[in-house]
């Protein structure tokens, strides 16, 4: 019997997705579904604003540095296509519409679960937001007239390249379930890095933008401002087209990947770990529990990874200076608390059990979880910033402290953050699986959308402290952001000690 794939499996699997879909919905009590619809709503007044916002703002056209904005669109798209790409390879193509413990029950197949992942990709603020600017900028360089005409080709862009996104996702995990894939997952990056690295210091880079096949939108979208209807038409279609063959096409190779072992997740979970010296203290012990609970995560691991390097790399190559070195922290910590930090005790799964049988206090838990969600958010932010400092030039006292202070001040805020949001809204979650979530899409579009909010406002109160003289200003206000999320991280370790709450937290996770 053929096992190709066929339009009655895609027709079918549209038809499970929307079946799953409606599960999921049933499941929502009449207040989350009211905030899922005014979620909903806001992002779509949002995306509104951000494209009739810099049309109808920005004052008469033509607009001042329309055109350097204009020929940095090509770079923008572009620029989309790779972060999206990084982020379905990291999350292994996408994520689960179900977990991979509930899908054992239910035929899940891989059209359904390469739709589901299609779906969900765009509940993610870093995806919300590169779309906004990409809408908002063109729209600022253009202005109100044939809004819609030139908009268009950039909208059907962005769907085409998060469905293309999805394929080199699955490809990416295809590869590494074979014989002898992570090893050469592993090579092919480090080629690539090797590879990017050297057209920035050659400086060959510019020039290779340039050439990029994304010019062609940038033509699109100005021939549809100035009504050249046939070379803009052909160019919609063209895209329309392109961006459906993604979404078919993907189907190929999620059959593919997902017809394959998981190996690094079955070696880890096979794996022999040799017994360790007994540690000196209750909580050195907790912190090498925590420790290995993240580090054993393949989706921790690889999320953590492309944290790290991404924003660094994307500041290498924009050669950003210091004052705007002081924002990159507070993303990438952001970034990092959405892998488990909004959900941390899921991390313990069923062992919570165990884990709340053993002889220590409920605080030194709570500290151990959170002193180790800020050991990764710091390390990540290192990371990040030790390539973004490469190309910056060098700094001055102000700006290093400055960068410093935004940087602890946004770890500890995302912890506090965190550890509330853990207590109060756990969830069950497998984190063995590449592809899972510490929380439904829905809940972490929101606890996205509020973490990147805080931390882009502090790194740009920190950026503003940096072009001062005097360095006591930024001190003295890290030193009041800090006690005021050691005041909120308080709060939640004495919610920690009601052993009801503990107990329905514990029970909530290890219910999975």
């Amino acid at each position: 019997m053929s096992t190709a794939l066929s339009w009655t499996e895609l027709r079918t699997g549209r038809e499970d997705l929307a079946s799953l879909l409606a599960f999921r919905r049933s499941g929502l009590s009449d207040a989350e579904r009211r905030r899922v619809r005014l979620g909903a709503l806001l992002v779509l007044l949002l995306t509104i604003l951000a494209v009739l916002g810099p049309a109808y703002l920005g004052g008469d056209t033509p607009r001042a540095r329309s055109g350097q904005l204009l020929a940095l669109l090509p770079s923008l798209c572009l620029g989309f296509l790779v972060l999206a790409s990084f982020t379905a390879v990291a999350s292994a193509g996408g994520r689960e519409i179900v977990p991979r413990d509930q899908a054992v029950a239910f035929p899940v197949s891989t059209v359904t679960e390469h739709l589901g992942a299609l779906i969900l990709a765009p509940l993610n603020i870093a995806w919300i937001a590169q779309a906004w600017a990409l809408l908002g900028v063109t729209s600022y360089a253009l202005g109100p007239a044939r809004l819609w005409a030139y908009e268009l080709p950039v909208l059907l862009w962005i769907l085409g390249a998060t469905a293309l996104a999805q394929v080199v996702g699955w490809m990416a995990e295809g590869v590494r379930r074979g014989p002898h894939g992570i090893a050469a997952f592993r090579t092919f990056l480090a080629v690539l890095a090797a590879v990017a690295a050297a057209l920035v210091v050659t400086g060959r880079l510019t020039p290779l933008l340039d050439r990029s096949p994304t010019a062609q939108i940038l033509v699109i979208v100005l021939e549809g401002q100035a009504r050249g209807w046939s070379t803009w038409a052909f160019g919609v279609v063209t895209l329309l087209l392109a961006g459906a063959a993604a979404v078919v096409v993907g189907a190929l190779p999620a059959r593919w990947a997902l017809s394959r072992p998981m190996r690094e997740e079955l070696r880890l979970e096979s794996g022999r770990h040799e017994a360790r010296a007994v540690p000196g203290s209750d909580f050195t012990m907790l912190l090498r529990i925590d420790r290995a609970a993240v580090w054993r995560s393949v989706p921790l691991r690889r999320g953590l990874t492309v944290l790290a390097v991404m924003p660094g790399a994307v500041a290498l190559a924009g050669n950003l200076e210091w004052t705007m070195l002081t924002i990159l922290p507070g993303l990438v910590a952001s970034g990092a608390a959405l892998l488990f930090g909004v959900n941390t005790w899921c991390l313990d799964g069923r062992g919570a059990l165990w884990r709340d049988s053993l002889p220590v206090t409920p605080r030194a838990v709570f500290a151990s979880r959170s002193a180790v969600l800020l050991e990764v958010l710091l390390s990540s932010a290192a990371v990040t910033l030790v390539l973004a400092a490469l190309r910056a030039g060098r700094p001055t006292t102000p700006e290093v402290t400055a960068l410093v202070c935004s940087t602890l001040v946004a770890s500890v805020q995302v912890v506090a953050a965190g550890m509330r949001w853990s207590i109060a809204r756990p969830f069950a979650v497998d984190l063995r699986s590449a592809r899972a979530t510490p929380a439904p899409p829905i809940v972490m579009a929101g606890y996205s959308a509020r973490l990147a909010v805080v931390t882009t406002v502090t790194g740009l109160v920190f950026s503003g402290l940096a072009g001062i003289d005097d360095i006591r200003y930024a001190v003295a206000t890290a030193l009041v952001m800090l006690l005021w999320s050691c005041l909120r991280l308080q709060r939640s370790a004495r919610r920690w000690d009601d052993p009801v709450t503990r107990s329905r937290v514990i029970s909530v996770v290890a219910g999975g």
